[in-house]
């Protein structure tokens, strides 16, 4: 079995409001970050140019946009993404919506991440929303249905993996958001975990934002967050 390098596995969420802001924080962290996340915020602001950009860079592009339409937006919309050359996309853990997106990545290195339960739901915010099961029920029902409509992996809260990994086997992606070091604040998410935790518990992938953009020195607070990955992974060898 390979060594597991956590400079592979960590992801930046680009989370800022503008394109010089993402440019800057790229120029902070420098070599420490190879994966960045590309959300809502930066999508709006600054486009499929600002993906460009990053892939220019040499940087892999998590397209976080999770898309939830009818099948042929999806597919179309996928087929978009696929041509932009970036690595994940994201789609809503609906049947319909992630078949669309599997047919519109065709052959394409695109893999296609479903969301299972957003970091910041409890089970108090399911019961609002009409759904009686647990959110470890339904992150398994929907990690369950990615894998069955030929989906790469799941997005999930670092509570999660240690459930779904003997489920879904060993090559199936789980990716993890809502990561924060020991001591941090966890902001406005319900299920955070330290990146010890979430590594641990099977996730591949961590998503960390504001512990690196908010920091002093993002790029010393990235340093810190790969060398805890990193004897994480180690010990899980």
């Amino acid at each position: 079995m390979s060594k597991i390098l956590a400079h592979d596995r960590l992801i930046l969420a680009l989370d800022v409001p503008s394109a010089a802001e993402a440019e800057r924080l790229m120029d902070q962290v420098q070599n420490q970050i190879t994966f960045v996340k590309v959300g809502l915020e930066l999508y709006t602001a600054a486009g499929p140019s600002m993906v460009q950009r990053l892939i220019e860079r040499g940087k892999r592009v998590f397209l976080d946009l999770k898309f939830l339409d009818i099948e042929e937006t999806v597919r179309r919309a996928t087929e978009r993404v696929a041509a932009m050359g970036v690595e994940f996309l994201t789609v809503h853990a609906n049947r319909k919506a992630l078949a669309a997106a599997v047919k519109g990545r065709g052959n394409s290195s695109l893999k296609l991440l479903a969301v299972t339960v957003l970091t910041n739901f409890d089970t108090h915010d399911l019961r609002e929303m009409g759904i009686q099961h647990s959110v470890q029920d339904l992150v398994t029902a929907r990690a369950l249905l990615a894998s069955e409509t030929g989906c790469d992996g799941v997005v999930a809260s670092g509570e999660e993996p240690g459930v779904l990994r003997p489920k879904v086997g060993p090559r199936f992606l789980i990716v993890t958001p809502g990561v924060r070091p020991a001591g941090k604040d966890t902001d406005d998410h319900a299920r955070a975990t330290t990146p010890s935790q979430t590594i641990a518990a099977g996730a591949d992938y961590l998503v960390v934002g504001r512990p690196i953009r908010a920091a002093s020195d993002p790029a010393a607070a990235a340093s810190a967050i790969l060398a805890e990955m990193q004897a994480a992974f180690d010990r899980r060898s």
